[in-house]
């Protein structure tokens, strides 16, 4: 990921939900898999980025929808250990397809937090985050992904947990925080303190910001060093807090535009992962794209 930015996709599940009409309990995009009407969808989803990379002529993070495929939410629906990692080899299956179509494309395993994306009741220990990860990542690993990425996580431990177990895996690994609208953690730790703390224990190759809007993390940025260990924003396109949205009967897909241009403009000078997240879609991308590249002119 030296040469420039690489795009990704939006808010799959926002996606699927609202615009497609699918069904996806607990948010679980994976379950599309098990059939191929929920394939093909898949895949059509995902030739919408594609398609905005190649016009931009940027990369693309084909980032498997497998954000719930860990063993906790996947006994919810009903699958044992063997369908589970069936699910998640077919997921990097598919992802390895759309390197077929398009010759700039990463692919990434992944993955979610153990509890809730927003307010989690259960705290995991690192030691007890790298054991249940590890079922997901063995999965990845076997069939071959160029790294872990670890989504929506709330807190500290459980992303050490996450980056122990890729690397037990010989994986690399992306930490992806989520922030509420004072730009600190679900847990009340500051971002600054949360990248601090994996670092010491575990450091992944980068960390990410996603589902939040540009507006509740911008005021937080400075210059200090721990800034450059930002590689990407998987921004949403509502300003609604974690509660409004979980609330929300509706989509809200906010402004395209200003989400770009606060995008673009965000003080992240090693930044090479951009993206949506809930309530964005291939169009949200591709704004982002554009207001990247004027940025950059």
């Amino acid at each position: 990921m030296r040469d420039g930015l690489y795009l990704t996709d939006g808010g799959i599940e926002t996606v699927l939900i609202f615009q497609e009409g699918f069904a996806l309990p607990h948010f679980a995009a994976f379950d599309l898999l098990k059939d191929a009407e929920g394939t093909d969808a898949l895949r059509r989803y995902y030739a919408r980025y594609l398609a905005v990379a190649a016009e931009h002529d940027l990369g693309f993070v084909a980032e498997s929808p497998t954000w719930r495929a860990s063993p906790r939410w996947a006994a919810r629906l009903g699958y044992s250990r063997a369908e589970l990692d069936a699910a998640n080899r077919r997921a990097i299956a598919l992802m390895q397809e759309l390197r077929g179509a398009y010759d700039r494309v990463l692919i990434s395993g992944c993955l979610g937090p153990y509890d809730d994306g927003y307010d989690p009741a259960e705290l995991l220990s690192a030691d007890a985050a790298e054991n249940y990860h590890d079922t997901q990542i063995a999965s990845f690993a076997a069939v071959g992904v160029d790294r872990v990425t670890a989504m929506t996580l709330t807190y500290a431990d459980e992303a050490i947990g996450i980056v122990r177990a890729a690397r037990a895996h010989g994986l690399r690994a992306a930490i992806s925080f989520t922030v509420e609208t004072d730009g600190r953690l679900p847990s009340g730790q500051s971002l600054a303190g949360a990248i601090a703390e994996v670092d010491a224990a575990a450091a992944p190759d980068f960390y990410m910001i996603n589902c939040a809007h540009p507006a509740h993390f911008e005021h937080v940025l400075d210059d200090e060093p721990w800034v450059q260990r930002i590689g990407g924003v998987r921004a949403n396109a509502s300003r609604k807090s974690h509660a409004e949205l979980d609330e929300s009967p509706e989509l809200d897909e906010g402004d395209p535009d200003d989400l770009a241009a606060r995008c673009a403009a965000l003080r992240l000078p090693n930044l090479r992962v951009l993206g949506g997240c809930c309530g964005t879609d291939h169009r949200h991308v591709d704004r982002l794209a554009v207001a990247y590249r004027s940025a950059q002119s």
